[in-house]
């Protein structure tokens, strides 16, 4: 799927160019033809091992070796799941993990969100802006997100919370109509109507395949001293698999970017011989 997590989401309101929106696969598929336009080859094929021991720098995907002078990760992240199957099949349907892209659209619509840290609660003050109510399902009796974040959740009058449950089950056919609740305390069960779910527990940088390749922190991502290297000469990385902190297109964009002007530079010293 071409767009990683873009792809999944319905409306982008928040990239340039785009006064009216544009929805997330369309803009997807214009970067794509853009690309194809000044010569990128995609190959639509799964990586499952590299090699980056040795030059050339080796991607095995699908049974094929390429090749290269240098590399380019740019696998973003996976939002961690709570393993529900309605979770995924109504992904885009009501389902979503981020309010900067989708948040207009819940105007005056009840959502929830699930999670209690600092990308729940600023996920959670992003939709009161559009929606009638936002309600903050957590696990565990207080948040845990920065204090700063709290006392402005505390005085939101939109933002209501229930703590000490876990999310159940997610409801609708078509569309999310509502979320199942369970009290962790009581065993309590009970049914909240709502427009749409926003997960907010954490997200997974795409790392496992360089486990043992770069250097990764405690959290999977990749370190950086300069924002695209790593600690393979030739490799660089772009987007989320090192962004903890913005997670939007544009800044993933502009993260590419520097990563490609870094790849050019490096190959004319490769070549030069300097």
């Amino acid at each position: 799927m071409v767009g990683g997590q873009i792809a999944l989401t319905y409306q982008v309101d928040n990239y340039p160019g785009f006064p009216d929106g544009i929805t997330g696969p369309d803009l997807a598929n214009l970067m794509r033809n853009q690309a194809e336009k000044f010569g990128a080859d995609f190959i639509e094929a799964e990586a499952n091992a590299v090699d980056f021991s040795a030059r050339p720098l080796k991607v095995y995907a699908d049974g094929g070796e390429h090749l290269g002078e240098a590399v380019i990760i740019a696998m973003g992240s996976l939002n961690r799941k709570l393993g529900l199957e309605a979770e995924e099949r109504l992904m885009g349907r009501g389902v979503f993990v981020c309010a900067t892209c989708d948040a207009v659209l819940y105007e005056g619509k009840r959502v929830v969100v699930i999670g209690g840290g600092d990308s729940a609660v600023q996920e959670a003050l992003d939709l009161a802006r559009f929606a009638r109510e936002v309600v903050i399902v957590h696990r565990r009796r207080e948040l845990s997100a920065c204090m700063c974040l709290k006392n402005r959740a505390d005085e939101n009058n939109r933002i209501r919370f229930i703590w000490n449950t876990a999310v159940e089950d997610i409801l609708g056919d078509k569309r999310v109509e509502g979320v199942r609740l369970k009290n962790l305390d009581t065993d309590e069960e009970q049914v909240l109507d709502c427009d749409g779910v926003l997960i907010a527990i954490g997200w997974i940088p795409n790392t496992s395949l360089f486990q043992g390749q770069l250097s990764l922190d405690d959290g999977g991502y990749i370190i950086s001293k300069t924002g695209t290297d790593t600690s393979v000469e030739g490799v660089f990385a772009a987007g989320d698999i090192l962004d903890k902190r913005y997670r939007q297109a544009v800044t993933a964009c502009g993260s590419g970017c520097k990563a490609a002007l870094d790849v050019e530079r490096y190959i004319d010293k490769l070549r030069s011989g300097a």
